[in-house]
């Protein structure tokens, strides 16, 4: 099978990078053709990247800016800078266009989001290309932007930060996980039709503002305290927690020492401490021996180290900085694995190394969620 070439505007971007990333997954279905945020300016640049892709996701947009007319400006500028750039080379790209449920709202970044996909839609018209103009509810997700992205990414990363949030409106919010929004956009993708499309993206979650935060106040009351894991059975609660850990400072907050209780009958550690469900492992590791290398894009886990030494590292997908813990099994202690961070544990003492893993499910050989990258 031919593979789809894909470009993604606004790769660098949140939904930008969990697109990217994800589809990096399936090298034998796509390839995917590099932007530069540059592009734009260049429309040499641009051209060489429109004439390489079978299908262009556009994610590219301004939606904060202290005058509302660069917003609207900036927006539709980028559009028609694409469909020039269709037509200097003669490309017929899949055009994928991601909107917003601002459409609805008076605002300069809902109008531009509007007549951008109106311009775009057009265009597709004219030249029996395929376009599909997707309407976006609220995105969370790990490495959203605070102050930026949503009021998730600002709540997570103030409660996890020693911030206090506020609420300005207790409002209704209309959620999608980024996973979600993410398969949602890879099915489009393969979708045989060749129609002209106006696609609205159903959100997976409904909350107020106050709910959210009073969850999320619960997850640091319980995490940074105890170490404690929250009831994860409820979907909601399991995207948010898994969200919310991405927000700890790794450097400053692990390893998490544990509790030793020791008597004349020897010691007892609480290791991992549930409100729901998973799988719990043991395991032993001789000296000079690393297990790991892989990553998760979906699951929480969590490696406490109950007698040895281990070294663990950890590197977030697409960046070069190592995160490097020792443990000792004389202070038992934990490191939680955020998903889409590669890591491993290597016995680092001269005697065995016993380790216990949770992770938040149980193992499906024929759906792992496991991806083997080196540190």
């Amino acid at each position: 099978m031919k593979k789809i070439k894909i470009g993604i505007t606004g790769q660098e971007g949140f939904i930008g990078k969990h697109l990217y990333n994800t589809l990096g997954l399936s090298n034998d279905t796509f390839v995917r053709v590099d932007f530069n945020k540059n592009n734009f300016n260049s429309p040499a640049l641009l051209d060489e990247f429109v004439k390489q892709c079978d299908v262009i996701v556009h994610l590219a947009a301004k939606n904060r800016h202290n005058d509302p007319e660069v917003i609207y400006n900036t927006n539709i500028e980028l559009v028609n800078k694409l469909i020039s750039s269709f037509e200097n080379t003669k490309s017929k790209p899949h055009v994928i266009f991601s909107s917003s449920t601002q459409e609805e709202k008076e605002n300069s970044y809902g109008k531009s989001k509007k007549n951008g996909r109106i311009l775009l839609e057009n265009w597709a018209k004219l030249n029996n290309s395929k376009f599909s103009g997707l309407i976006i509810p609220n995105v969370f997700g790990a490495f959203g932007n605070p102050y930026y992205n949503s009021v998730v990414a600002t709540f997570c990363h103030q409660l996890t930060h020693n911030e206090t949030p506020k609420i300005d409106v207790d409002g209704d919010l209309k959620l999608i996980y980024i996973d979600k929004l993410i398969k949602n956009i890879i099915n489009i993708i393969m979708s045989p039709s060749n129609q002209i499309n106006y696609i609205s993206i159903p959100h997976n979650y409904e909350t107020k503002v106050s709910s959210l935060l009073t969850k999320l106040n619960d997850f640091k009351l319980k995490y940074f305290e105890k170490g404690e894991i929250p009831d994860l059975n409820n979907d909601f609660d399991k995207d948010l927690f898994i969200t919310f850990l991405t927000y700890i400072d790794h450097k400053t907050f692990f390893p998490f020492k544990l509790k030793k209780n020791t008597d004349n009958r020897g010691s007892f550690v609480e290791t991992i401490k549930l409100n729901s469900g998973g799988q719990i492992s043991f395991s032993t590791t001789v000296p000079n021996i690393t297990r790991g290398n892989h990553f998760h894009t979906r699951k929480a886990e969590r490696f406490a180290v109950i007698k040895g030494k281990a070294l663990i590292e950890l590197r977030k997908i697409d960046t070069n900085e190592v995160l490097s813990f020792e443990l000792d099994g004389n202070e038992p202690s934990f490191v939680d694995m955020p998903i889409w961070y590669t890591h491993n544990i290597k016995n680092i003492g001269n005697e065995d190394l016993y380790t216990v893993f949770w992770i938040n499910e149980m193992y499906d050989p024929n759906d792992p969620d496991t991806y083997f990258v080196t540190v």
